[in-house]
């Protein structure tokens, strides 16, 4: 019953009560990031896919700036994010307009992390089994190393999560996330500031 109706209830009453506190610290956001991005934007959209693969446009706060090289090709990810940018993701405030996307229904608050369209095809029958449930804004991988474990390891948390939902577990997920907040931990992998692309299993 949890799985199926009661997650889903309590996630979109969590997060309209939430939204409706938060709202003027989420609008002073909006008007720092501004001018910190230098014109590019406040907002980033891409398209995820969700439940069953069903692709939906998730929304973030934009940390990186759209600057160029010569060439006309985008600067490296470490090149564009600002010092702001670096501060909003190390605090993980750029995933609070996801919480747009839990009251739309396309996301839950925890799950699996959505990510890039083109892996669909990349993994394997196994590691496809994270899309049995909405993704999360957080999860139980991100509670085990976020962005500084290997991808087979983040596979494996988000199909032992689908397995083992319950309410209790959420709760521990949250309390883990805001511990992994504070200390910011994992915000990055071992060789970039942001994940490394995932190329598949091979």
């Amino acid at each position: 019953m949890y799985k199926n109706f009661l997650k889903r209830l309590i996630d979109f009453v969590l997060v309209l009560s939430v939204l409706l506190v938060i709202w003027p610290i989420f609008f002073v956001i909006v008007i720092w990031l501004h001018f910190a991005n230098k014109g590019s934007g406040v907002f980033f959209t891409q398209e995820r896919p969700g439940k069953n693969g069903k692709v939906f446009k998730v929304i973030k706060f934009k940390s990186m700036t759209d600057e160029w090289d010569k060439e006309g090709k985008l600067l490296p990810d470490e090149q564009r994010l600002t010092k702001v940018g670096r501060f909003v993701r190390s605090t993980s405030i750029d995933e609070l307009p996801q919480l747009l996307n839990v009251l739309k229904g396309d996301m839950a608050l925890i799950g699996p992390r959505p990510l890039l369209v083109e892996y669909l095809p990349l993994y394997s029958e196994e590691q496809a089994r994270r899309h049995e449930v909405r993704p999360g804004i957080t999860g139980w991988a991100q509670c085990h190393g976020r962005n500084a474990i290997s991808w087979q390891q983040k596979f494996e948390y988000d199909v032992w999560y689908v397995d083992h939902i319950s309410l209790v577990l959420d709760m521990k997920i949250l309390f883990l996330t805001i511990k992994k907040v504070f200390i910011r931990e994992g915000i990055s992998s071992q060789t970039s500031s942001t994940m490394e692309l995932f190329t598949g299993n091979n």
